[in-house]
């Protein structure tokens, strides 16, 4: 005999309602992200064609305008004030396009983006 505390597999399936396991799920189903399943691709050998493109990304935590004089003085251990704030979110560049912001976060010993904004274009 099942306890009240405890539910079988058979009724999670069959719920309905807020605590279905579609909507803990954010309701995405098997699509994925909220997505239909005919919007994916149907194999990724469609995008082969593209995989051994070299693109350029650049991570600008900010920037910094000065005299050629003063970038000579600098040394080792030098400090350049940039024009973004601690914790600002910082631009994603891919091929010199801006594509994303997102913050710096460390990952094992390295520096890492998180994207946090996809910046959407219009293509003139």
């Amino acid at each position: 005999m099942a306890d009240d505390n405890n539910l079988e597999l058979d009724s999670l399936e069959n719920m309905e309602g807020p605590m279905a396991p579609e909507a803990q799920m954010g309701g995405m189903g098997q699509a994925g992200m909220g997505g239909q399943v005919q919007d994916l691709p149907s194999s990724a050998r469609e995008l082969e064609a593209v995989y051994d493109i070299p693109v350029r990304v650049s991570a600008v935590l900010g920037k910094a305008t000065m005299p050629v004089s003063d970038l000579l003085k600098l040394g080792r251990g030098a400090v350049i004030e940039l024009d973004r704030k601690v914790g600002e979110a910082i631009d994603i560049y891919v091929n010199n396009r801006l594509v994303a912001r997102g913050e710096v976060v460390v990952v094992e010993e390295r520096l890492g983006v998180t994207m946090t904004e996809i910046i959407k274009s219009d293509r003139s």
